[in-house]
């Protein structure tokens, strides 16, 4: 896992240690250090610790003007033993929308496994942002199943033409036009 890292290419766009309204401004990164771990595995010193001891995250974009942010994910999502859920929600999320944040990009390659609990934190992040949205982008076929069994995706816009593969080939603002793109089209169409 010390291999996987976050996404580096738009660090010339936006950068969480010198953002003053970002929860991780002024952290120092000491690249020469791994320290973090997830079940025993070091990870790259540069995601970033939000409560959870097995979930890390990277902000890795975050557009103020417009209401958006991209915050990519590594570990394992655990709901039902570490809550993390909860700790997304009151140290990152809560932040954020504080701050006008509406819409949400999460980017979960990196999320290895999810383990489910109740949707209560899901359902009052969707109530914080109703204006916006929720999207996931390139979670994994077996994530999205548990998700779906635990009812996330009355919250969560997941699957489909959010599958992204080619993600990082965009610049940031170009990337957030694509998919705030496809949930327009979905909130557009019938059920």
């Amino acid at each position: 896992m010390h291999d996987i890292e976050p996404f580096y290419n738009w660090h010339k766009y936006y950068d969480s240690s010198l953002d003053e309204s970002s929860p991780f401004h002024g952290k120092q990164y000491n690249f020469d250090l791994y320290s973090e771990t997830i079940y025993g595995y070091y990870i790259d010193p540069a995601w970033d610790y939000m409560g959870s001891d097995t979930l890390y995250i990277k902000i890795l974009f975050v557009d103020y003007q417009h209401g958006t942010i991209v915050i990519e994910f590594i570990g394992e999502w655990n709901d039902a033993i570490n809550n993390d859920i909860m700790h997304f929600k009151r140290n990152i999320i809560d932040h954020f929308v504080t701050l006008g944040i509406r819409k949400f990009v999460l980017i979960g390659e990196n999320v290895l496994n999810f383990h489910g609990s109740d949707d209560c934190y899901y359902e009052e992040w969707f109530e914080d942002v109703e204006d916006g949205w929720i999207a996931a982008i390139n979670f994994r076929d077996f994530v999205l199943e548990e998700w779906k069994n635990y009812n996330i995706d009355s919250y969560i816009n997941f699957g489909g033409n959010l599958q992204i593969t080619n993600w990082r080939t965009l610049p940031p603002q170009k990337f957030l036009a694509l998919v705030e793109h496809f949930i327009n089209r979905r909130l557009a169409t019938p059920s």
